[in-house]
């Protein structure tokens, strides 16, 4: 049967157990279930560089961010962040550590930030990326980073790069979750 919205979920209601709205199908009962999005990525650093993409896509092209994106249905954590790093910098990674977990409620979004190394020195522009460039730390473009989140990260593998033992950072306490949209 195809799904539309005469036969799908289509009711906004409480359903029986449950604490909020969730969009149901009066017919079956199915509960159609928003959940919030897990992105992954990498702070990526190869001889003392730090490997950053500049957007290509919306939100906030033009700006630099990490090689990230959206994890997909049955794939790891660490995959989804390899596949994001190819198909982002054309860079093959070696992950050493989950770095930190960022939460935003705001846009019902997690995200799982991993310390990498690069695996293969070599590395260009996917298709989501206007140009892929190594940055030593004190050349960072720190006020043309895409997100809040690149920031905390970059702060976060600065303060422990050289651990070998990691315990994830979680939000920054004080630190607003804003940028211009």
């Amino acid at each position: 049967m195809t799904v539309t919205k005469e036969n799908g979920p289509r009711e906004l209601r409480i359903p029986d157990g449950d604490d909020r709205e969730r969009l149901l199908c009066p017919d079956c009962g199915y509960i159609a279930y928003e959940n919030p999005k897990i992105v992954v990525g990498a702070v990526v650093e190869h001889e003392a560089q730090i490997l950053l993409c500049k957007r290509a896509i919306e939100p906030r092209v033009g700006y630099w961010t990490l090689p990230a994106g959206f994890l997909e249905m049955g794939e790891s954590p660490e995959d989804g962040t390899r596949r994001e790093a190819w198909e982002e910098a054309r860079a093959r990674l070696e992950l050493t550590g989950l770095l930190a977990v960022y939460s935003l409620a705001r846009i019902s979004q997690v995200q799982l930030i991993y310390r990498a190394s690069l695996a293969d020195p070599s590395f260009a522009p996917g298709p989501e990326s206007q140009e892929v460039a190594l940055f030593p730390w004190d050349s960072l473009p720190w006020d043309a980073l895409a997100f809040p989140t690149v920031t905390w990260a970059l702060e976060r593998y600065k303060e422990v790069q050289f651990l070998s033992e990691l315990v994830p950072a979680t939000n920054p306490v004080g630190r607003p979750i804003r940028w211009a949209e």
